[in-house]
């Protein structure tokens, strides 16, 4: 962990609906914790070469968690779709928590699944996201999600995995690895 030079990207946080923003604090005291250098980022109102620039500077991106809706579209506005798929090619490592996650799929889709009346889209109608992984990630499972969950996941038009808080997905080389100690929620 130590190796890793971390790109925090903060933007979701920024999000409308984001009340409780402790989860930031939580991730830069791991961050710490590990040893890592890390330093947060806002991709919103920046351009690509300006992500360039920026993310030249770090091995990992860390995109962390808030309005996936106000994410996806800082990411299309920013250009930082093309400049992340670039860097993942030479090597830079992906990881997403919560709506970093979200964006990391070829949809936010899942994003409408719980709670659609309480997000702000922030004028998105096309969900596509930026497909840097072939399935989608439901995130921060609870036994209270299993029936809309089981209802969702067959109209969704890719593969669907179910995340606890405590889990993971590791995706390497087109090899999928659950992280946790969990068994994986299959429905």
């Amino acid at each position: 962990m130590k190796e890793l030079k971390i790109a925090h990207v903060i933007t979701a946080s920024k999000g409308p609906g984001a009340d409780d923003l402790s989860f930031l604090d939580r991730t830069r005291e791991r961050f710490e914790k590990w040893g890592c250098y890390f330093k947060d980022i806002d991709i919103e109102g920046k351009n690509e070469s300006e992500l360039k620039e920026v993310l030249n500077n770090f091995n990992t991106v860390f995109v962390n968690g808030g309005s996936s809706f106000y994410l996806l579209k800082a990411i299309r506005e920013s250009g930082f779709d093309k400049v992340i798929t670039e860097f993942i090619s030479r090597g830079f490592i992906y990881i997403g928590a919560s709506a970093g996650t979200y964006v990391a799929c070829p949809t936010i889709e899942m994003a409408l699944w719980r709670h659609q009346d309480r997000y702000d889209h922030c004028g998105l109608t096309d969900l596509t996201a930026m497909n840097l992984i072939p399935c989608l990630i439901t995130v921060h499972y609870k036994p209270e999600y299993h029936d809309l969950l089981q209802q969702a996941i067959p109209r969704a038009h890719y593969p669907t995995r179910i995340l606890k808080d405590d889990q993971a997905i590791l995706i390497r080389d087109e090899k999928i690895e659950l992280i946790g100690d969990t068994p994986e929620i299959i429905l």
